[in-house]
């Protein structure tokens, strides 16, 4: 959600700048190469009832809390765990939040936290909330970084587009050979970088992004958990899902700009100078909007960082 004077996502291709020199390279490190326009973001689904009463031949006038206990059980459904993870094929898109950095052919950095929707949009269905971002990432073509986004984010972002009749030939274009350009599909493509698949190497140890955020001093979970989602969705509450929404595309930024330091890309003055440009952006969204969780995540950030200084 837009909660400033920045622009809104759909605009975001005018920020993109020059596509001449569009990454610098440190060869094959941790990550290969940190384009020019670095998009950590981060989306949030529930189940949706409408594929639920097509996919299970339910009636139309069934409930929709009716309707999910009939899809979660479907879905394998326990005692233990009353909510199984359903196929993403089988859900919607209720939120999309991303940190945009930008940096000029002079090296400077600028960063913008947007989410959809945003408080001046209202509700908005789940079509125009994909079709916002992918046409944004589409014109802008950024380096995309998620958290079990290879294995999640992406696909739904690409079956629920397919599924909701959307056209995007723009963010669905790929090169005639990998290593030609932009290509979002590819496997191990880092135009679209999972940090879970960074950290965990081939899964014999891999973090959650909270376990992660947290050996590292950056906020994970704080106010809401990823099933709480579903709940705050049946009620209506779109804000604090944004909102949580949010938290986490910052705390996969603040992952990946450590990453990325760790490799070599981003010098320990820069580190620091963007930790600090981050907490100014924040900041004036809270004095600005009230933005209580963003004042959360920097009390916690504030709070995390002091206990790893002790």
């Amino acid at each position: 959600m837009e909660r400033s004077q920045e622009p809104p996502l759909q605009a975001l291709e005018s920020l993109t700048g020059d596509k001449g020199e569009s990454w610098k390279e440190q060869g094959d490190a941790v990550l290969k190469f940190v384009h020019h326009e670095v998009w950590a973001f981060d989306a949030e689904w529930v189940p949706d009832p409408a594929t639920g009463r097509i996919a299970y031949g339910l009636p139309e006038e069934m409930p929709d809390e009716e309707v999910l206990n009939v899809m979660w059980r479907e879905g394998g459904a326990t005692d233990e765990d009353p909510r199984p993870y359903l196929k993403t094929a089988l859900c919607r898109v209720v939120s999309i939040a991303a940190v945009t950095r930008s940096q000029a052919p002079d090296g400077t950095v600028t960063l913008r936290l947007h989410s959809i929707p945003s408080e001046a949009d209202g509700n908005l269905s789940e079509a125009q909330i994909l079709d916002r971002f992918l046409t944004a990432v589409g014109k802008a073509q950024p380096q995309l970084v998620g958290f079990n986004s290879s294995g999640a984010d992406l696909p739904i972002l690409i079956q629920r587009g397919i599924a909701r009749g959307l056209h995007q030939p723009l963010f669905c274009r790929r090169p005639e050979r990998p290593w030609e350009g932009r290509d979002y599909f590819a496997r191990n493509s880092d135009w679209s970088v999972d940090l879970k698949d960074v950290l965990g190497g081939w899964g014999r140890s891999t973090p959650s992004l909270h376990e992660m955020a947290s050996s590292c001093g950056i906020p994970g979970k704080i106010d809401v958990d990823g099933g709480d989602v579903v709940d705050l969705w049946l009620a209506g509450d779109i804000r604090s899902i944004a909102a949580y929404n949010e938290c986490d595309a910052l705390t996969t930024y603040l992952l990946w700009l450590r990453i990325a330091h760790f490799a070599g890309f981003i010098s320990p003055e820069q580190y620091r100078a963007e930790q600090d440009q981050l907490r100014s952006l924040l900041r004036k969204r809270v004095e600005e909007q009230g933005a209580g969780h963003l004042e959360r995540f920097l009390d916690r950030w504030e709070a995390n960082e002091k206990r790893n200084r002790d």
